[in-house]
C-alpha cells in the first residue's frame, strides 16, 4: 500500500501544482480528496513542494490550509543591495584613485 502512495505522490505533484494554481488560499483536505491520497501524505507533499521552492507559499497546519504567494513578487531587496555594494566598491576605487594623483 505505501509503494502505490509513494507512486502516486510523485505523480501528484503535477497534479497537486494544478489543483492549487488557481488559487491564493485552499484547503489541504481538498487538496487530498481531489488527487485521492490521504491527508498526511498530501501535507507533507506541500511542505516539500515549498521546501525545494517549486512554488511559494506556506502551510497553515492550524486551519489546514495553503496559502499560496503569487511568485511574480519576488523580493529583490538582496539583489539591489548587492548591487549598490558593487557600485560602492566602484567609487570608492575610484576616489582612491583621485587621491593618489593628488599626493
Amino acid at each position: 500500500v505505501l509503494k502505490i502512495y509513494k507512486r502516486q505522490a510523485v505523480v501528484s505533484t503535477q497534479s497537486t501544482g494544478r489543483i492549487i494554481e488557481p488559487y491564493s488560499r485552499v484547503q489541504i483536505a481538498h487538496v487530498a480528496e481531489t488527487i485521492n491520497l490521504p491527508y498526511d501524505i498530501v501535507e507533507k507533499k506541500l511542505s516539500q513542494i515549498i521546501l525545494d521552492k517549486k512554488f511559494s507559499g506556506i502551510l497553515d497546519q492550524g486551519s489546514g490550509v495553503l496559502i499560496v504567494y503569487d511568485g511574480s513578487e519576488s523580493d529583490q531587496t538582496y539583489t539591489y543591495a548587492l548591487d549598490t555594494i558593487t557600485h560602492m566598491g566602484k567609487v570608492v576605487d575610484v576616489l582612491f584613485k583621485k587621491a593618489q594623483k593628488l599626493s
